[in-house]
């Protein structure tokens, strides 16, 4: 039996996790979850993130399902650092995952592109670059202020992220490109070449190429068809996959999954959008980014035709929508589960 933990979180989390849930119930007949308040209403309450306690309780599950976190009564970055890279680092969740596709009946700005054209991943690197938080402050305050940010990249850090980029693009249309800053960046970005390169040799069915990533934010613009599997680093990847969300219907469809292939620790699957509190409580929200994000979940589980079966019920929800039509969350919910537990009887 798969066990999931369940951090709904701030805003419309608590909303979106609800209706992910139900389509879990169908695609996951039998799987036990428990739910964990983490977010900014213990941090006021108690002025903790996430305990020791708590994450080695989360260390016990087969997945995490989150919502959203973040409320405006909570300074930024205590719950992004203490909580979502928390959970990153401790549970070596190196691979953050990103598919980008463009379904029927979602929005793009881009002319003349029609839903099928768009459909790569970011293989994101979670674990080092700038995230690691290494870097200070000296003087703060005054007028001789430094402030230093350091990107730590290793050899094994960055082989592993690059090795799972390459079994992705084996599985898909057999495209890796990589994205990084070369001949700016020589130090980082001249490891992160030299290994793509060695490992490349590895895989001779797969065609590579290297860009850099002003290019490559530009070509997700205007000829997004062109990607396929995409390995970056951190913070690189962080931006170009907010562009690849702003071209395939916004940050509002957009799933992602914070992943530990090796299964040693639970990995994270979560809608990118934020906890959006203006809207909270008002049943509007649209929870299809949490339910892709199950799709995600069921896949690391290795559950792939109810993978299968969330991800074209949400194609269908998609194209099935009015435009102008307003959305209400838990009707979303209901139909994508219906759909989902048509397929799989």
């Amino acid at each position: 039996m798969s066990r999931i933990a369940v951090i709904p979180g701030d805003g419309i989390g608590q909303e979106v996790i609800a209706e992910a849930q139900k389509v879990l119930a169908v695609a996951l007949p039998g799987y036990e979850s428990t739910e964990y308040d983490l977010g900014a209403r213990l941090y006021n309450r108690t002025g903790e993130v996430l305990p020791e306690s708590v994450l080695s309780e989360l260390d016990e599950h087969d997945a995490i399902l989150l919502g959203a976190i973040g409320d405006p009564s909570v300074p930024p970055g205590v719950l992004e650092r203490g909580l979502l890279l928390k959970l990153r680092f401790e549970f070596d969740q190196y691979v953050n995952l990103r598919p980008s596709r463009l379904y029927p009946g979602a929005p793009t700005p881009l002319a003349d592109v029609k839903p099928g054209d768009i459909d790569f991943v970011v293989v994101r690197e979670g674990t080092e670059g700038l995230y690691t938080g290494a870097g200070g402050n000296l003087h703060t305050g005054s007028a001789a202020e430094i402030a230093t940010e350091e990107s730590l990249n290793t050899r094994y850090g960055t082989e592993r992220v690059i090795r799972d980029a390459f079994e992705r693009a084996k599985r898909r249309r057999g495209h890796l490109t990589l994205v990084h800053k070369t001949n700016v960046l020589v130090h980082a970005g001249g490891l992160w070449k030299r290994t793509f390169d060695e490992v490349a040799a590895e895989y001779p069915d797969i065609t590579t190429e290297y860009q850099h990533v002003d290019a490559a934010a530009m070509f997700l613009v205007n000829r997004p068809h062109t990607f396929d599997v995409i390995v970056t680093d951190n913070l690189f990847g962080d931006i170009l996959t907010d562009i690849a969300a702003a071209v395939t219907g916004g940050i509002g469809l957009a799933a992602t999954g914070s992943i530990n292939p090796d299964h040693t620790h639970p990995s994270t699957f979560e809608p990118v959008h934020g906890s959006a509190p203006d809207i909270a409580g008002q049943g509007i929200a649209d929870p299809v980014a949490a339910i892709s994000s199950t799709a995600l979940l069921l896949e690391h589980l290795s559950r792939p035709d109810a993978a299968a079966a969330v991800n074209a019920a949400v194609e269908r929800e998609l194209a099935g929508r009015d435009a102008g039509t307003k959305i209400r969350t838990g009707e979303v919910g209901d139909r994508v589960a219906a759909d989902v537990a048509g397929q799989l009887s």
